[in-house]
């Protein structure tokens, strides 16, 4: 819900923590919720944009 209503007020969202890096699936339910920006551990930067130039 916040995501949506940060966006709908037109306000930059983004994500930082280790999530995204952990959980592959949540920088993508991250992504199809509009979130402009997401931080990755260095190690994960490569698979998880992969991943993420995967989806529709």
């Amino acid at each position: 819900q916040a995501i949506k209503a940060c966006l709908s007020q037109g306000k930059y969202v983004g994500i930082c923590g280790q999530g995204p890096s952990d959980h592959p699936d949540f920088a993508k339910w991250l992504m199809a919720q509009g979130i402009s920006s997401i931080s990755l551990n260095p190690d994960t930067v490569v698979d998880t944009w992969t991943q993420l130039g995967k989806v529709d």
